[in-house]
């Protein structure tokens, strides 16, 4: 089974030598790339968050758990897929680790099988939220060239109003509400009103400011 992903990388942090060795061997045997740490703390000082990938993480290890770990990684805001790896922790640890994210819990031992598989679904996971917040970064720069009058009238629009409706509720003529309408397809770079309301809808912008009641 293969999962090299060029530009992608497995971080593997466990505090047994012998463990990091022969994760490592196995998973660059498909040809994906690794890097291994025995500390929590070294994971830390070395991860880079432009790298896309997923973390394979043990559950006990001395000064930082893995648990402690994943809670540091949040409020960091930062969301890399974690694989949870342990010998010893039991339902509570697991529960835990599903709550605040985690993407699998193997104990060992695991079928390697299963291990490469796991971290196959987490890097595609990984690259799939990469651009998907490329994608938001991009509509809400859009958004944010809107003026404020256009963002009132494109907030009207997604909610079903007709340009008549739109110019009564804001008391401007139709002829205004149509350059508005025209300006805010330009700016969001859509040819259609089908294409302007998935943008929109996806905004955070717009959901958060915009549509509130």
């Amino acid at each position: 089974m293969s999962i090299n992903k060029p530009g992608t990388l497995v971080y593997l942090v466990d505090d047994e030598f012998s463990v990091r060795d022969s994760l490592a061997l196995l998973i660059e045997s498909t040809g994906q790339s690794v890097r291994s740490f025995e500390s929590a703390e070294a994971f830390l000082n070395n991860y880079d968050p432009e790298q896309p990938g997923c973390l394979l993480l043990d559950v006990r290890m001395p000064s930082m758990s893995g648990l402690e770990l994943q809670g540091e990684l949040l409020k960091r805001e930062i969301f890399i897929p974690i694989i949870f790896i342990s010998g010893h922790a039991g339902i509570p640890d697991s529960a835990k680790a599903f709550r605040a994210g985690a993407v699998d819990f193997l104990e060992k031992p695991f079928d390697n099988e299963i291990l490469l598989e796991r971290i196959d679904e987490a890097i595609k996971k990984d690259i799939v939220s990469r651009e998907q917040f490329i994608e938001h970064r991009e509509i809400q720069n859009r958004l944010d060239h809107l003026t404020l009058r256009e963002q009132e009238v494109l907030s009207l629009i997604v909610r079903g109003h007709s340009n008549k409706e739109i110019a009564k509720i804001l008391d401007i003529s139709n002829r205004t509400v149509e350059a508005h309408r025209a300006s805010i397809m330009e700016k969001m770079q859509v040819k259609s009103l089908a294409e302007l309301m998935v943008l929109a809808t996806h905004s955070e912008m717009l959901n958060d400011n915009l549509l509130r009641s």
